[in-house]
């Protein structure tokens, strides 16, 4: 790296950041999540202003490959992230009722969309169709669950009944929609054979049967060391344990991107590897460290390089009515199969509506699967651009929605001492 280059990227991660801090801040303002402003932040520095002008003034050729790097890395920190806030212990006593919502909540959106992808092909072709079915069902049916948990924290929702429930159905969701986002990566000929791809599942075992257990060791003497305090030994100290961290991640990344899978697979599955019970501080401390790293810097990186990919400058009069199906179908798959696989489970109409607006929530979530697909070539350019606007417009609309569904009044009468419900609470 030349020292011009040095300085233009430093400048680069400057303006960077600080849009995304400006108008994350401002959609907050706005009753809006903040990844709502960062994306439309990447969005802006994209080509549909100006014609791409600004994107060449600020990211020059020579910029973008290191620009993509550091986007790859926030996204995989990111995906660690999202594993280490899974818990299972969401599901205890209510593991039946999450079940069947996050079930008709996959599987009526992802019928859906593979049905218009089928449609699709005529305006998008590509030689990689039953990939492409297959993933544009996938995109329909995922849920955010981190931006889901940090809408019902502002919301004061997670000490409800419906909250707790929320977050189940969504942890649930994620773990299937990654899985099927797996089989797309390899139906997309990203892999060398299929015994590679088989590999990941003695490869996830592994990492819970041999990996957490040290974690969990390494956990335990943190914990008696006092963190903060003094080194957890002789050789280690806290930025040992952010070393110790930082490589288990990459290799994971490293392994599954081997076995023909994409990087976040491998950054997934370490963070739920890491240990619960055991290592709450060990999480607590993972989270606020590399967390904040990742949300101030990493992710509005990852924004920018997305935002390059979108171009709403040349929609006509066909894409705005492939966006209108888009969207009927990521709204209304996923909001009447979760409201219907709700009223089946037994819960009540008005939590009902709610759990099929919050489980539209897609976000950041979405966009990295798009952006996976996107660089798989099994969507062009054209459909990834009306598919982020739809990953827009879901997010946006829970926070509108859910004031006029389930006002505050409603959710404080609805307040509980604990963040989980058993099944019979759930029906009452």
């Amino acid at each position: 790296m030349t020292a011009h280059t040095a300085a233009v990227l430093s400048l680069d991660l400057v303006v960077i950041a600080g849009l995304a801090r400006a108008l994350g801040l401002l959609a907050r303002r706005l009753g809006q999540p903040p990844v709502i402003g960062e994306i439309l932040g990447g969005i802006l520095l994209g080509p549909t202003l100006f014609g791409g002008a600004l994107t060449r003034a600020l990211f020059p050729a020579e910029v973008q490959s290191w620009l993509t790097m550091l986007a790859n890395v926030g996204v995989a920190v990111f995906m660690f992230l999202v594993g280490v806030e899974l818990d299972r212990s969401l599901l205890r006593g209510q593991g039946r009722i999450a079940s069947g919502v996050a079930f008709c909540a996959i599987f009526l959106p992802f019928a859906l969309g593979a049905v218009l992808a089928i449609y699709l092909l005529g305006h998008h072709p590509g030689t990689k169709q039953p990939a492409f079915v297959l993933f544009l069902g996938t995109a329909m049916a995922i849920t955010a669950f981190p931006v889901l948990a940090r809408i019902l924290t502002d919301r004061g929702l997670l000490a409800t009944p419906i909250g707790a429930l929320a977050l189940a159905c969504a942890s649930i969701d994620d773990i299937l929609a990654w899985s099927l986002l797996a089989v797309v990566t390899a139906l997309a000929g990203a892999v060398g054979g299929l015994w590679q791809v088989l590999l990941v599942v003695p490869y996830a075992a592994g990492l819970l049967l041999v990996v957490r257990p040290l974690l969990v060791r390494l956990a335990a003497a943190a914990e008696t060391a006092g963190w903060t305090k003094r080194p957890v030994s002789r050789r280690v100290g806290t930025a040992g344990i952010l070393v110790i961290v930082a490589a288990g991640l990459w290799l994971s990344a490293e392994a599954t991107q081997w076995m023909g899978l994409h990087l976040i697979f491998g950054a997934f599955l370490f963070g739920v590897a890491m240990p619960r019970d055991q290592g709450v501080r060990l999480r607590a401390w993972t989270e606020r460290r590399i967390g904040r790293i990742c949300s101030v810097l990493l992710l509005p990186i990852f924004f920018m390089v997305a935002g390059t990919s979108v171009d709403l400058s040349k929609v006509d009069g066909t894409a705005l009515l492939d966006l209108g199906l888009i969207l009927l179908v990521a709204i209304g798959g996923k909001g009447i199969g979760a409201f219907a696989g709700a009223r089946l489970s037994g819960v009540r109409t008005r939590h009902s509506a709610v759990l099929a607006i919050l489980l539209n929530t897609r976000g950041l979530t979405e966009l990295i699967a798009l952006t996976v697909g996107l660089q798989l070539h099994v969507i062009d350019t054209g459909l990834y651009s009306l598919m982020v606007v739809m990953a827009l417009v879901t997010t946006a609309m829970t926070g509108v929605l859910l004031r006029v569904v389930y006002p505050e009044s409603r959710a404080r009468t609805d307040m509980a001492p604990r963040t989980t419900i058993s099944e019979s609470e759930a029906l009452s």
